[in-house]
């Protein structure tokens, strides 16, 4: 059985940082908003229901997951924490964390409600954050604000897929500062395949072995899916596969889905997100890589016939911008 046709899409224009963007050395703040316009420029974009009526996070829901210095710092605009992301802080800056990471949470919570039904986080900028500050262009912990308020509210688990080219450290570091977070993510559950290549591909298979036989157990009852954009090879910051590696791997996780379900009998809530993606010659590489993931899971998921191949170019390699 398929999903529903129409993947439902948690975007608020507010989350999009515009002033000050061009100076960032990360896209990520603006991203939301140029890969939308990527799908309707590729006859895309009714296959996404926009939900914009979410109400943003408030500064209590970021005490969950970390230092009230860091949050307070953050909410009055101290230096350096403020900027210790590496992105420059303004209150439009400040407004836009608050909608990234409710968007993340309200998409976990939506698919919960509707299991048949994918949902999208169209965000990053959430898993180098730390406790106690920013880090690499994440500003907040928004894997574990939304899985620790999902836990409170549902008694559930979640799991993470995250494909980033870099390892998603902040649910890790978080699991000694965070109370019931073992249980709202549990060890194992920030799935980061290691390796390149082939070997990329086959840790990849392992991982998720592991993760269907805990979705059997009911030791896992979520799944967010981040397939970072700077895992490909012509990354900036990134580079672990070629793109028909990296399209094989969003097959490999949504046919695992499918089988999964089918084995287990059990419908697996599932939210999709961004996370990297950085090429400063060419960011259209990167809108393309996210729109075959996202078409992918239309078509194994939801049962779309969409014909779409990703555009990559070759990266210019100019390092003296780092």
């Amino acid at each position: 059985m398929y999903k529903n046709s129409i993947i439902k899409t948690f975007y608020n224009t507010k989350q999009v940082l515009k002033k000050d963007s061009k100076n960032n050395v990360s896209k990520s703040p603006l991203k939301p908003k140029l890969l939308l316009e990527f799908l309707e420029e590729n006859n895309l974009f009714d296959y996404f229901e926009i939900v914009n009526d979410f109400e943003p996070f408030v500064k209590d829901d970021f005490y969950i997951a970390h230092y009230k210095s860091y949050v307070d710092a953050m909410f009055k605009g101290r230096k350096p924490l403020c900027e210790s992301s590496s992105l420059k802080w303004s209150k439009q800056f400040l407004e836009s964390l608050t909608y990234t990471n409710a968007s993340l949470y309200n998409a976990i919570r939506e698919s919960i409600l509707e299991p048949q039904q994918v949902t999208f986080s169209n965000t990053s900028g959430f898993h180098h954050a730390t406790p106690d500050r920013g880090n690499a262009f994440c500003s907040f912990s928004g894997q574990v604000i939304a899985s620790i308020k999902i836990y409170d509210e549902f008694g559930l688990s979640g799991a993470y897929l995250d494909l980033d080219g870099h390892f998603g450290n902040s649910i890790n570091d978080s699991y000694d500062y965070v109370p019931d977070l073992d249980k709202a993510i549990p060890y194992g559950c920030n799935i980061n395949p290691i390796d390149n290549g082939l070997k990329y591909i086959a840790d990849l298979k392992r991982r998720l072995k592991i993760l269907a036989s805990k979705i059997a157990n009911d030791e896992v009852h979520y799944i967010v899916f981040a397939h970072g954009a700077d895992s490909h090879l012509h990354d900036d910051l990134g580079g672990q596969l070629t793109t028909s590696q990296w399209i094989e791997c969003s097959k490999i996780v949504y046919e695992w889905i499918k089988q999964t379900e089918k084995k287990t009998k059990k419908l697996i809530p599932l939210t999709l997100s961004l996370f990297g993606g950085y090429r400063k010659d060419n960011f259209e590489s990167v809108l393309s890589l996210h729109t075959s993931d996202l078409v992918m899971c239309l078509n194994v998921l939801c049962g779309a016939e969409i014909e779409y191949m990703p555009n990559v170019k070759q990266r210019k390699y100019d390092f003296n911008w780092r």
